[in-house]
């Protein structure tokens, strides 16, 4: 629904990464006072990278003091050209300190999020090296119209009481550990960490290494050892269900050997996996993802994290019993980030100034409910509910607010980047002659040309 009411609200932002600076701008676009609020230095988030690691090394403190899961070494698993926001493309800048290629290291990244940071003017906004402590409603319960947020953070010492009309939570989902639950596992006596706090390969020279999980941090990591680890152990769900381009690499090096779940931890080192097989291990790094933490947050039980399930979440936004005043900006995954949250943005910041409204709080429940049960029916894991890995899900959510959908090239590139990744895993990214048709259209495309010469 559309109305040409125009409300202005006093906007906190929690986070100044990619979600949060695109938040920032729609709100301030959309005539909201706008304050954002970032734990670290800089812009960036996820991307700022951060040498230092913290202390716990599975990464289980409530609040985590480094924020970044970024490795030295990390490049983009998806290319440049899909990336950027709709009106501000990742461009190639010809200078001595930029990674002209197309899938860039994670630096050229951060410094896309600084250079869209600095055209649009949105340092102005950000309050940085303030840690957000805590949310919650002011005076609750009151009408969702008359909904306010108490917004608790600390610069140093101080701590900063202020109060909020809405709040857009943006604070990322890479950055708290997802561990398993192994036998042994809490009394196994050598170095265990999660890949949250992996940063250069050094540490672990000559060693035996296990490595579980084979996400793309697991894969990656696994091949930065072959060179510097004595024995790397990979372990996977399945090993009958592996990419061509992983077993391109595990026969490849002789010191790379793939193996099934582990079955139990053991005090003086081994490590048994499900076919019985066992090895003596050094180090066991845990590439099993993450999961979202609002440690900060307050909704008296209205949102919860139930097995990395957020909700209830409107479109994987909106609370619907406290919606518009607070939502959430990043939530899915698997998608084409950037223009996702660009979408998220508008709609937020219109719904907060009057221009559009949600459907009833009823009928966000059963929209809610009927998603719940549609991914059931599918027999997709509830750990699993906001991968969504969909275009035409895009393409809806670009619908409630007029945003453009995803270009065809945008879609075809990422496709084509995900084949290549399966068959070509250590060279897709230098590699891509299938890409240059493709690469004419994007390039010569408005997205592109938006700019000029």
């Amino acid at each position: 629904m559309v109305s040409e009411t125009n409300t202005s609200k006093k906007v906190c932002v929690i986070g100044a990464g990619p979600g949060g600076l695109v938040a920032a701008r729609e709100l301030r676009k959309e005539g909201h006072n706008v304050e954002v609020l970032e734990q670290n230095h800089d812009v960036g988030g996820q991307w700022l990278y951060e040498p230092k690691v913290d202390q716990n090394p599975l990464g289980k403190d409530r609040f985590l003091k480094i924020h970044s899961s970024i490795y030295e070494s990390l490049r983009l698993t998806s290319p440049r050209e899909i990336m950027g926001f709709s009106d501000f493309p990742f461009i190639v800048k010809e200078c001595c300190s930029r990674d002209m290629r197309r899938f860039p290291g994670h630096r050229e990244l951060l410094m896309y999020l600084q250079d869209f940071c600095d055209k649009f003017g949105l340092r102005e906004m950000i309050r940085f090296n303030t840690r957000v402590e805590c949310v919650e409603m002011l005076d609750y319960p009151v009408p969702v119209n008359d909904l306010k947020w108490v917004v608790k953070s600390k610069v140093q010492k101080k701590v900063v009481e202020q109060v909020f009309d809405a709040v857009v939570v943006a604070n990322g989902h890479y950055s708290q550990p997802r561990l398993p639950k192994i036998k042994g596992m809490d009394s196994w006596r050598r170095k265990q960490l999660h890949s949250h706090i992996y940063r250069v390969p050094e540490p672990f020279i000559n060693e035996v290494v296990v490595v579980v999980g084979n996400s793309l941090s697991g894969q990656d990591i696994s091949m930065e050892l072959v060179n510097i680890a004595k024995e790397i152990h990979l372990s996977v769900k399945s090993i009958t269900n592996i990419s061509q381009g992983l077993s391109k690499v595990i026969s490849k090096y002789d010191n790379l050997h793939l193996h099934p779940q582990i079955d139990s931890l053991h005090e003086d080192g081994q490590v048994v996996f499900t076919d019985d097989s066992m090895v003596i291990a050094d180090t066991i790094i845990y590439c099993t993802g993450y999961s979202y933490s609002f440690p900060f947050l307050d909704t008296k039980g209205i949102v919860v994290v139930d097995d990395d399930r957020v909700g209830p979440l409107y479109e994987h936004t909106f609370p619907p019993s406290l919606a518009p005043s607070l939502s959430f900006v990043g939530i899915p995954r698997k998608l084409i980030g950037f223009p996702f949250f660009e979408s998220q943005a508008k709609w937020i910041a219109q719904l907060l100034s009057g221009k559009r409204r949600l459907p009833s709080c009823d009928e966000m429940m059963q929209s809610i409910n009927e998603f719940y049960h549609s991914r059931d029916i599918a027999g997709i894991p509830k750990h699993n509910t906001h991968d969504l890995a969909c275009f035409e899900y895009c393409d809806k959510y670009a619908d409630y607010i007029g945003f453009p959908h995803l270009e065809e090239w945008r879609k075809e590139l990422c496709l084509s980047a995900l084949r290549n990744s399966e068959f070509n895993l250590e060279t897709y990214r230098d590699s891509y002659e299938e890409d240059e048709e493709l690469l004419k259209v994007a390039h010569n495309s408005s997205h592109f040309t938006q700019l000029g010469p």
